[in-house]
């Protein structure tokens, strides 16, 4: 058995550490800073064991190469992108095995936020990075709608009860949209109320389920007819797959100011 735990990075980062059920090694999930790495490894008397990286951005990777300098272990990234300090790339169908933790990881390509964007998933955890996000996405920025769109389908099609750790507090913002895209949507209405008191005191959202995030984000509802008539509302056409739905919900939240 593992516990995770978060790491507050930056402005709304998350850094993850799996932390093995006995023993002191621990593994680092998307490092973007050290300092605040380096005071949780002290404070919980932590040894790094291995390094995972979900994809490319600074804000991911920027602590790699310092905390490999301190303790030498293997970093696992995405084989479809360049980071120069990544030592084992992985990508769709690998295991990554992390034996002092007794766990296993199974790499998930799903591009779209970036081209080559990885996740890690096993012993009913995700490690999304910038892909789902609790109630949202990612942007676009390299990847098309359509990948993402199915990005996230194969997401949401893992067990209910799978926890998802994402790489951003994000999700107040993003409900506030969810709940634009869909005023009537009581899971969604709910679950505001239960992070708004969460970030009032000063603890985290995540990590959400599967099972929520199918109940509440609209990126993943594009079938829901609510989710389909706003998003051919603000489209001004009718859309006719949940691809094109997504993409619609998407352009949507990018200009979104609320």
């Amino acid at each position: 058995m593992t516990a995770v735990l978060h790491v507050p990075a930056f402005k709304d980062n998350y850094i993850w550490l799996i932390r093995a059920s006995t023993g002191n090694g621990v593994v680092i999930v998307d490092p973007g800073e050290a300092a605040p790495v380096h005071e949780a490894l002290a404070r919980l008397r932590l040894t790094p064991v291995a390094i995972l990286c979900t994809h490319h951005h600074g804000d991911h990777v920027g602590a790699v190469a310092e905390l490999v300098d301190d303790n030498p272990v293997p970093v696992y990234g995405p084989a479809r992108e360049t980071i120069s300090t990544v030592t084992h790339p992985v990508g769709e169908g690998d295991v990554v095995v992390l034996h002092a933790l007794e766990l296993r990881l199974r790499v998930i390509d799903i591009p779209g936020h970036t081209a080559g964007h990885i996740a890690y998933y096993g012993a009913g955890m995700l490690f999304c990075g910038d892909t789902l996000f609790s109630a949202g996405c990612g942007r676009l920025f390299e990847g098309t709608a359509e990948q993402m769109c199915h990005s996230l389908q194969r997401l949401a099609a893992l067990p209910d009860d799978t926890q998802v750790y994402c790489g951003h507090e994000y999700t107040d913002a993003n409900l506030r949209f969810a709940l634009t895209v869909e005023p009537d949507n009581a899971d969604a209405q709910k679950y505001r109320e239960a992070v708004i008191d969460l970030r009032r005191r000063n603890l985290p959202s995540l990590p959400s389920t599967i099972a929520r995030e199918k109940s509440v984000n609209p990126f993943l509802r594009c079938r829901a007819p609510r989710v389909r008539a706003a998003a051919e509302a603000f489209a001004h056409r009718q859309l006719t797959t949940d691809c094109e739905v997504f993409a619609a919900v998407r352009r949507w939240k990018d200009s979104f100011i609320g």
